[in-house]
C-alpha cells in the first residue's frame, strides 16, 4: 500500500503548493483530504527513454498535417488523428481532474500519467515538476504523430528490426521489462518508423513493430510500480524512494490490463474469423489495429498513391463523450468535423462490440450478452466506466409494463438494482485505511487503491481462469467457465407482458465518479470545470450497444388467486399442484413452461414470492 510507508507527510513538489490552498478549498468542500503517500519520482520508475533536453524537438501534428491531412476522406491520417482519444489525449479533461487528484494522494504519480498522455511534454523535460504546470500549448497534441513513429521496440530482433534499432538501445540505461505503463524507446532524432520504407520526402525506416499489438501495449496496460504482489496475491507497498524489486508488471498492481487481456485472448492467439464485423479490409482480426486502425482504402499523403492496406488513424473506442468536452474547453485547438468523425468512429465501433441472445423459458426471459472484442468488456480505464443491460417488458396494447436497468437522465444515473451492471470496482484494505484515514472498501482514490472489490467484465473468446489471474486481471465477484466469453442474465416476466426489448448501454463517466473528481480535488478547479461540462453536454450520456426484442409466448406467474400478487394465498394452490393433488387448474404453477409442475418451478415459485409482478 502506498500510504503504508508513514503516517508522516513529505511535503515536497506539488504537495508544497498543495498545502497552500487548503484552507480556501476545504472550506468549500467542507472535508480533509486523505494523508498522502510518502512517495518519490523513482517509486514510479520505468526503463526506457527518460526525459532529456538532448531530444531533437518532437514537431506537432500541425507540420504533418501539411501533407498526411485533408478535408475528405481521401487521407485517413491526421484528420481522423485530430477527433481521437490519442489527438485529444492531454487536452481531456477526466485525465486532468483524475491525475490532479492522484498527484494529490501519491505525489510525483503525476510522471507516470504525463508520460502517457502528454509525452512530447515528458520526454522533452517538462514533466517536472509532475503537477503539468510546464506543459504547453505545442504539448497539448497528445500522443502525437513524432512519438509513435519515433518508437523502437526495446526488444531488438536480430535481422527483423532496422538496424539503427539496435544503436539506439545500446544508449538507453534501464530498459523495460516489458511493454506497458509508457515504457517507450524513442530515437533522439526525427527519424521515423512505420509498416513500410518511403524515403521521401523525410526518412523513413520500416519497423514491424508497427503492426503488432505489442507497439499499442507501450500505453494500454499500465501498472503501479509503487506496490508488489505477494504470493498470496494481495497487494503490498515497497521502501519508499525505491525501484519495484523485479520491475515487471504483472508483479505491480494493475490499474489497466487491456493488452494483457488482448495477449491471453483468442485474437492474439492465432486470431479469428470477424467476418467484417471491424470493418476493414481483413477478415481475420489478430492484433489491435486490425480493429482499432483498420485497413483501408485511401491515399496515406496528398501526392501518395491509393492504397488498400492504409491504416485509418481514427483509433476509434470509447470516446463518445469527450471529444465533446474538449471542443468546448479549446475551440482554437481542434477542427469540429474530426471531432464529430470521432465520436461517430467510437460509437460504430462500440455498436459492434457486442451481440446479443434472448429466449424464453417459460416466465422468465434468458438475455446472453456476447462479446465479440479480444478484451473484457468494457475494458481500458476501471473508474467511472459502465455498461449494463436495460429490459423492457411490453403488453399487448404496446405499453410499457415495467422496466429494469432504466436510465435517469437528469442525474446521470442507471438503475441496477433491478439489472446488471458490468464493470470493475477498486479499493483499499485496512492497512490503507489506517493509513490514509479513507475507510475500508471501494473508492476512487485510485493512487491507494491495492484490492480488486469487483471485476465481472464479460472476457473475450479464449479466455482461462488460470491465465487471467496470473497477468493481474481476475473475475471478482461473478464466474466465468474458461473459454466463456458471454455472461447469462435471467428476467422474470411481469404478468401481461408479450414482448420484451432488451439493450446493452456504455457510459464513459459515472456520476459517483464525476462528483467524486469535483468533490475529492483540493488542488485546483479541474474537477469542477469537468463537472460543469458533464452537466452541460448530457451528463456523459450512455451509448446504446446492441439491442434486440423477442415475441413471448403465453406463460404463467404462480397467481392462483388472480389477485395480482404471489403470496402466501398461493401456496396451497402451488404445493396441491407440486404433490399431483391439485383440484382446479394447475397452469399458473407451471412457471417454466413445461406443461408439469416440479421442483424446477418450486424454485421459480419461491422467487415470485412477494412479487406484485
Amino acid at each position: 500500500m502506498l500510504a503504508m510507508k508513514s503516517r508522516h507527510i513529505r511535503w515536497s513538489g506539488c504537495a508544497f503548493a498543495l498545502i497552500a490552498s487548503l484552507s480556501g478549498v476545504v472550506a468549500s468542500y467542507g472535508a480533509e483530504p486523505p494523508t498522502p503517500a510518502t512517495t518519490t519520482v523513482i517509486d514510479f520508475f520505468r526503463g526506457g527513454s527518460q526525459p532529456t533536453s538532448t531530444y531533437e524537438q518532437f514537431v506537432t501534428s500541425r507540420n504533418c498535417g501539411l501533407c498526411h491531412r485533408s478535408d475528405d476522406a481521401s487521407i485517413l491520417i491526421n484528420k481522423p488523428w485530430e477527433g481521437s482519444m490519442h489527438g485529444l489525449s492531454a487536452r481531456d479533461p477526466l485525465w486532468r481532474a483524475s491525475f490532479t487528484i492522484a498527484e494529490q494522494d501519491a505525489p510525483f504519480v503525476g510522471d507516470m500519467c504525463i508520460r502517457c498522455h502528454v509525452p512530447r511534454a515528458w520526454i522533452m523535460g517538462r514533466s517536472k515538476p509532475t503537477d503539468g504546470s510546464k506543459i504547453n500549448r505545442g504539448d497539448r497534441d497528445g500522443v502525437t504523430c513524432h512519438y509513435c513513429h519515433r518508437m523502437v521496440d526495446p526488444f531488438y530482433k536480430e535481422g527483423v528490426s532496422p538496424a539503427i534499432d539496435a544503436a539506439i538501445l545500446d544508449n538507453i540505461q534501464d530498459l523495460p521489462t516489458a511493454h506497458g505503463s509508457a515504457g517507450a524507446v524513442l530515437d533522439p532524432f526525427n527519424r521515423l518508423r512505420g509498416s513500410r520504407a518511403e524515403p521521401n520526402p523525410h526518412s523513413r525506416f520500416k519497423s514491424p513493430f508497427f503492426e503488432e499489438s505489442a507497439i499499442c501495449e507501450t500505453c494500454h496496460d499500465v501498472s503501479n510500480p509503487a506496490l508488489d504482489r505477494q504470493p498470496d496475491g494481495t497487494y503490498v507497498g515497497n521502501a519508499s524512494d525505491t525501484r519495484h524489486p523485479t520491475m515487471q508488471k504483472h508483479d505491480m498492481f494493475p490499474g489497466e490490463r487491456t493488452s494483457s487481456e488482448w495477449k491471453a485472448s483468442a485474437y492474439a492467439k492465432g486470431g479469428v474469423d470477424a467476418e467484417g464485423r471491424f470493418g476493414g479490409n481483413k477478415r481475420i482480426v489478430s492484433t489491435c489495429q486490425d480493429c482499432h486502425m483498420p485497413d483501408t482504402t485511401a491515399k496515406g499523403a496528398k501526392t501518395g498513391p491509393i492504397r488498400d492496406d492504409l491504416a485509418d488513424h481514427g483509433m476509434y473506442g470509447g470516446g463518445t463523450w469527450i471529444p465533446l468536452v474538449v471542443a468546448n474547453l479549446y475551440p482554437d485547438e481542434v477542427d469540429p468535423v474530426a471531432i464529430a468523425m470521432g465520436v461517430a468512429g467510437s460509437k460504430s465501433i462500440l455498436e459492434r462490440a457486442a451481440t446479443l441472445e434472448l429466449s424464453q423459458s417459460g416466465e422468465v426471459v434468458d438475455v446472453r450478452l456476447i462479446n465479440e472484442t479480444g478484451h473484457k468488456l468494457p475494458t481500458g480505464q476501471p473508474e467511472g466506466r459502465e455498461m449494463w443491460i436495460n429490459v423492457r417488458f411490453i403488453d399487448d396494447a404496446g405499453q410499457l409494463i415495467a422496466e429494469r436497468g432504466a436510465y435517469d437522465a437528469s442525474t446521470g444515473r442507471p438503475s441496477t438494482e433491478d439489472s446488471k451492471m458490468y464493470e470493475i470496482v477498486l479499493g483499499i484494505d485496512q492497512a490503507t485505511a489506517d493509513a490514509t484515514g479513507l475507510p475500508v472498501g471501494p473508492t476512487h482514490h485510485v493512487a491507494f487503491c491495492n484490492v480488486i472489490y469487483k471485476d465481472n467484465r464479460i472476457p473475450p473468446r479464449g479466455y482461462l481462469n488460470a491465465e487471467f489471474e496470473r497477468i493481474g486481471a481476475p473475475v471478482v465477484g461473478a464466474y466465468f467457465q474458461d473459454g466463456q466469453y458471454w455472461d447469462d442474465t435471467r428476467f422474470a416476466l411481469p404478468k401481461n407482458t408479450v414482448r420484451v426489448e432488451v439493450a446493452a448501454y456504455y457510459k464513459t463517466a459515472s456520476t459517483d465518479f464525476i462528483e467524486f473528481l469535483r468533490d475529492a480535488n483540493f488542488t485546483n478547479d479541474s474537477g469542477q470545470v469537468l463537472y460543469d461540462q458533464w452537466e452541460i453536454t448530457g451528463r456523459s450520456p450512455p451509448v446504446k450497444m446492441v439491442s434486440g426484442a423477442i415475441d413471448l409466448v403465453p406463460f404463467d406467474v404462480g397467481d392462483f388467486n388472480e389477485d395480482g400478487v404471489v403470496d402466501v394465498a398461493d401456496a396451497p394452490g402451488f404445493v396441491a399442484c407440486l404433490d399431483g393433488l391439485g383440484s382446479g387448474p394447475c397452469d399458473p404453477g407451471d412457471l417454466d413452461g413445461d406443461n408439469d409442475v416440479d421442483l424446477v418451478d418450486a424454485g421459480r415459485f419461491q422467487r415470485r414470492f412477494g412479487s406484485s409482478e
